[in-house]
């Protein structure tokens, strides 16, 4: 972690935390020494550079169960990124690594609320099924955002779709749910099908 924000204390599991600088000189290296341990989990603070997601990747190929957090926005451009962290010559390999090993991927903003006393989280979710894992082996990620949508029943959603219900359940306004959405035109086009805005989030 880079830094530590807060300690764990040993319950009903053993956990052991490293942070950069101290500990360890980079993640990746944290990382490497972290599986002569044998965990069941490892948390990676922040996906980096290459040769952090590339030990990420490698580490869940080996069984374990790995979260890793990179600064990006959405499901698919977060798998792009992933992906565009290698050279070019090893990227189809990736695709096949994620398309097999990855679990889900959650991502988050947080929004100011309505009333102006708090912020709150709005998110999407991608959870790895059959219809993405071949996307993603056949580098057509493009066509992750409309497999979501339609996966709902799966647990899934579409941060825009998420925004949306925040706006219409009226707890954020609808510039701020302009200002964090990923597709401006397709939440114009709902908030007029459902005839506005409502007075109260406006």
């Amino acid at each position: 972690e880079d830094p530590i924000e807060f300690t764990h204390n040993h319950k009903k599991s053993i956990v052991n935390q490293r942070e950069l600088h101290i500990d360890v000189p980079s993640f990746s290296e944290g990382l490497r020494r972290a599986l002569r341990e044998d965990p069941d989990i490892i948390l990676v603070g922040e996906m980096r550079d290459l040769e952090t997601i590339e030990a990420a990747i490698g580490a869940a190929e080996t069984g374990h169960l790995v979260f890793g957090t990179l600064h990006t926005t959405g499901a698919a451009r977060t798998v792009d990124r992933i992906i565009d962290a290698f050279p070019t010559n090893q990227q189809e390999m990736v695709r096949t690594q994620l398309a097999g090993n990855l679990v889900s991927v959650i991502s988050q903003t947080l929004c100011p609320t309505a009333d102006g006393k708090g912020r709150m989280g709005a998110y999407e979710i991608m959870i790895m099924n059959p219809a993405i894992s071949n996307l993603i082996r056949e580098n057509k990620t493009f066509r992750i955002d409309s497999t979501i949508q339609t996966s709902a029943n799966q647990g899934m959603i579409l941060l825009d779709d998420y925004l949306f219900k925040l706006y219409t359940g009226q707890k954020i306004s609808f510039e701020t749910m302009m200002l964090k959405c990923k597709d401006q035109g397709f939440l114009q086009r709902k908030v007029q099908e459902m005839g506005g805005r409502p007075a109260a989030a406006r």
